[in-house]
C-alpha cells in the first residue's frame, strides 16, 4: 500500500495545485516531484523500477514541452504515451517469445501457460484503451481542461481499479496450488 501511494504522490499533488493554480503549475509540480521520487530511491539504496524511470522519462519530456512552449496538449498526451508505452512493451515481449507479466508476477502466483498469455493480452489491451480514452476526453471538445485533470487522476484510476478486480476474479479461477500448499489442502480433509 505504501509503495502504491508513493507511487501515485506526483499524480495527487497534481491535482492539488491545479486546483489552486493552472497546468503549468501542476505539470511543474508533477516533474520535481517525479525527479525527487528518483532521488529519494536512489538516497535510500531502493529498487527503481523500470516504470519509475519510464514515468520519469515521459513527464519530464512532455512536461517539459508543455513547459517551454506553453502549451497544454503535450501534458495531455502525456497519460496516453505512457500506456502505449506499457502496452507496446507487453506486446512486444509476447512477440519476442516472452512474457512480461509472467516475468513480473511469476514469482507471487503460479498459473497455467494460456492463462499467462490471456493476462499479458488483457493488460496490454486496457493500456492501449486507456490511451484512447484519454486521448477522447482531452481533445474531443466535449470536456474542459478541468474536467479532463479530474478524469486523469480519478477516471483513469477508477478504471484501472474495475480492471484489477476483475483480472483478480479472473485469476483466482486460474491460479495453480504448488505442491506443499495442494497438500496441506488433502490434509485439512482428513481426520487424525
Amino acid at each position: 500500500m505504501k509503495k502504491f501511494l508513493f507511487d501515485l504522490f506526483p499524480l495527487i499533488l497534481f491535482f492539488v495545485v491545479y486546483r489552486y493554480a493552472d497546468i503549468y503549475a501542476a505539470t511543474a509540480t508533477a516533474m520535481a516531484l517525479s525527479i525527487a521520487q528518483i532521488v529519494w530511491l536512489k538516497a535510500t539504496r531502493r529498487a527503481i523500477e523500470a516504470t519509475h524511470w519510464i514515468n520519469l522519462s515521459v513527464i519530464v519530456l512532455f512536461g517539459g514541452a508543455t513547459l517551454l512552449l506553453h502549451d497544454d496538449a503535450f501534458i495531455k498526451w502525456k497519460p496516453t504515451v505512457l500506456y502505449w508505452i506499457f502496452g507496446a512493451v507487453l506486446i512486444g515481449g509476447r512477440m519476442m517469445g516472452r512474457n512480461p507479466m509472467h516475468k513480473l508476477m511469476g514469482q507471487q502466483i503460479a498459473l497455467p501457460e494460456a492463462a499467462w498469455n490471456k493476462l499479458n493480452l488483457s493488460w496490454a489491451l486496457f493500456f492501449l484503451a486507456a490511451g484512447f480514452i484519454n486521448l477522447y476526453v482531452a481533445f474531443s471538445g466535449r470536456f474542459t481542461e478541468a474536467q479532463w485533470v479530474s478524469f486523469k487522476v480519478f477516471g483513469l484510476m477508477g478504471l484501472l481499479l474495475v480492471f484489477v478486480v476483475g483480472q483478480s476474479i479472473w485469476l483466482s479461477r486460474h491460479m495453480q496450488l504448488d505442491e506443499a500448499d495442494a497438500g496441506v489442502d488433502r490434509d485439512k480433509g482428513k481426520s487424525p
